[in-house]
C-alpha cells in the first residue's frame, strides 16, 4: 500500500468533512433541488415551498452555490444540471435515497469510539415511522447504486445456457431484472425477508420482468433455500454477517444449485494484508457500528468459505469496480 503524505490543510479539511455532507443531505432532506430543477427561484420561494425558515433555507442555498451543487442568478437560485439529474425527485436518475441512507447511519458514525471500545454496535433503534422511512432510504439506496453499476457488471457475466438464477438477499432485485434483460432465456427468483417483498416486485414490475421473476420470503440465516437452479447470486450479503455464519450461507446457496451451478459473491473486497483499499477498511467499520458480527472480508477470506462450502474452482472475476468491490465465482461440482 502507497503510503501519503499528509498536509496539515488535508488533515483539518478531512475533519470537517462532514459540514459538507451534513449541508448535501440537508438539501436531500428538505428537497430543495426538486423545487430548482425547473428554473431559478428566490430563497423566500423555495422556504415557502420546503417549509422552512427563509433565513436558514437562505444560508443552505448560499452553501449549496458553494459547493457547486446549485447556481445563483441575481438573487434566484438554481439547480445545476449534474443536481437536477441526480438529487432531483423529479429526475428518474434520483440517488437521494442512498444519500438519505447515509444520513441515517451519522449519529452511529458519531459513537464510533464507543463501538471500537466495547466492540459492539451502537446504532439505536427508531420509532416505527422511523424504520419505515430508513427501511426505503436503504432499499431503494441500494436500488440506487446497483443501478449504476449492474449495466456495467452484468454483460461482463457469461450466464449463456443457464436457466434460473437465485438472488439471495437481493433487495428490489436490480441484479436479477438486469440478469433476465442480457439473458432472454433466463428466469430468477429474488430471495429475501418479507418486508423487501413490497419494493422488489413494484421494481420488477417496473421494468416489465413480473413473468420472468419471482419473490420468495425467506430469512436466509435461519430458514433452508429454494433448490434447483443453475446460479446463485449474493451481492454485498456477506458483509452484513460474521464468519461463520457466512460459511453456513454459502453452504446453503451451493446446495440450492444443481450440479455444475455457478455462485457469484460480490462484495466490498480488502486486500489479504486488510489495510486497503481505503473503502472497504471503512466499510468494515460501518458494520461493526451496526451488526454484531459484520465485517469487509478478504479476498482470501472469501475464497476459501466459497471452498468451504463445496464450491470448485474458485477465483475472482477479472471485472473492475469502484469503492473496492469485486466478484468471487465458484462452480458445484458435478460430481
Amino acid at each position: 500500500m502507497e503510503k501519503k503524505n499528509w498536509t496539515i490543510p488535508e488533515l483539518l479539511e478531512l475533519s470537517g468533512g462532514y459540514w459538507s455532507t451534513c449541508a448535501l443531505h440537508a438539501g436531500v432532506k428538505l428537497d430543495v433541488f426538486s423545487q430548482l430543477d425547473k428554473g431559478p427561484l428566490p430563497a423566500e420561494t423555495v422556504a415557502a415551498r420546503v417549509k422552512s425558515d427563509e433565513r436558514g433555507i437562505s444560508m443552505l442555498l448560499h452553501a449549496l452555490v458553494a459547493l457547486g451543487l446549485l447556481e445563483k442568478q441575481g438573487e434566484n437560485f438554481a439547480a445545476t444540471p449534474f443536481a437536477a439529474s441526480y438529487l432531483s425527485r423529479n429526475s428518474h436518475e434520483y440517488l437521494g435515497h442512498i444519500i438519505m441512507h447515509h444520513h441515517h447511519l451519522m449519529a452511529s458514525w458519531a459513537n464510533l469510539d464507543q463501538a471500537v471500545r466495547t466492540g459492539e454496535p451502537v446504532r439505536e433503534r427508531v420509532s416505527h415511522e422511523d424504520v419505515e422511512s430508513s427501511r426505503e432510504s436503504f432499499l431503494m439506496g441500494m436500488f440506487n447504486l446497483a443501478m449504476q453499476l449492474a449495466p456495467r457488471v452484468v454483460p461482463q457475466i457469461d450466464l449463456s445456457g443457464r436457466r434460473r438464477l437465485l438472488d439471495i438477499g437481493g433487495g428490489p432485485g436490480t441484479y436479477a431484472i438486469y440478469f433476465c434483460k442480457q439473458n432472454p432465456d433466463l428466469d430468477a427468483v429474488i430471495c429475501d425477508l418479507p418486508t423487501t417483498r413490497s419494493f422488489a416486485e413494484k421494481t420488477v414490475a417496473h421494468f416489465d420482468l413480473s413473468d420472468r421473476i419471482g419473490f420468495i420470503d425467506v430469512d436466509f440465516e435461519k430458514e433452508e433455500l429454494p433448490e434447483g437452479f443453475d446460479v446463485a447470486w449474493l451481492s454485498h450479503v456477506l458483509h452484513g454477517i460474521g464468519p461463520a455464519a457466512c460459511e453456513r450461507l454459502l453452504k446453503k446457496a451451493v446446495t440450492a444449485l444443481e450440479p455444475g451451478g455457478l455462485v457469484l459473491v460480490q462484495e466490498f473486497i480488502l486486500d489479504d494484508t486488510r489495510d486497503a483499499p481505503v473503502f472497504p477498511a471503512l466499510f468494515s467499520l460501518n458494520m461493526l457500528l451496526g451488526t454484531p458480527d459484520g465485517q469487509s472480508y478478504s479476498e482470501a477470506e472469501i475464497v476459501r468459505m466459497l471452498q468451504s462450502a463445496g464450491a470448485k474452482d474458485v477465483h475472482r472475476l477479472p471485472i473492475q469496480l469502484p469503492n473496492g468491490a469485486g466478484i468471487v465465482a465458484g462452480t458445484k461440482s458435478r460430481g
